[in-house]
């Protein structure tokens, strides 16, 4: 495909899947017109990339649809100015952190398979973004040495919430994850720190691959 051909896809990807499907936040649907998803996709999977579907990506991962991924960023209510760092969970080849970081301030991405987090980054230097900090650890622990955060994402189904991710929300902030047992239903749940109390939303039914380490299931 030429590039002006993944224009035109990019562009009904966002007219038909984001925009007829409700999402309304400008500055979201800027960013995914901004970033050229196919980029995000093994070479193989290029043809595939703008389909309304996830993607494999290899390490029994994926890339989520377009629309789960700009309703996450839209469901995250992203302040419009002022010093905003989000916390990822699961960087897989960075896309989500490429469509955050034309949002906020700082994104800071946590992926635990050495070898994606490898070609994320080459990626993200590819596309000159300079605000995406990565590291290869267990996302459960989160990035303390970075945290307080204004919101924090998690793109894997976890059996609960890791406490390290709360701990690192700041006051006001929001915290955004799937929820749900391995091959059962699945939900997004939004958290909100509100001083020292938390209220819960539960949300959109979806379906994740299975966040892995010492806060979800066991590999």
């Amino acid at each position: 495909m030429s590039e002006s051909t993944y224009t035109i896809a990019q562009e009904a990807m966002v007219q038909q899947q984001l925009i007829r499907r409700g999402i309304t936040d400008e500055r979201v649907l800027a960013a995914m017109r901004r970033v050229p998803r196919h980029l995000f996709v093994p070479p193989v999977m290029v043809n595939e990339a703008y389909l309304d579907k996830p993607v494999p990506i290899g390490y029994q991962q994926t890339i989520s649809q377009p629309y789960i991924v700009a309703h996450m960023t839209e469901l995250l209510e992203l302040p419009a100015q002022g010093e905003v760092k989000v916390l990822e969970i699961g960087t897989g080849l960075g896309y989500q952190a490429a469509i955050l970081s034309y949002l906020v301030t700082q994104v800071y991405t946590v992926e635990r398979i050495t070898q994606l987090a490898k070609e994320a980054r080459e990626r993200i230097i590819e596309l000159g973004l300079k605000n995406i900090n990565m590291k290869v650890a267990d996302g459960g622990y989160g990035w303390p040495d970075q945290a307080p955060y204004q919101a924090i994402i998690v793109t894997a189904a976890a059996p609960f919430v890791p406490p390290p991710l709360i701990d690192q929300l700041a006051d006001g902030g929001v915290l955004l994850l799937p929820i749900g047992a391995k091959r059962q239903p699945q939900y997004l749940l939004r958290l909100r720190r509100h001083g020292d109390k938390i209220e819960e939303e539960r949300l959109t039914p979806v379906a994740f691959v299975p966040f892995l380490g010492e806060h979800g299931w066991a590999e």
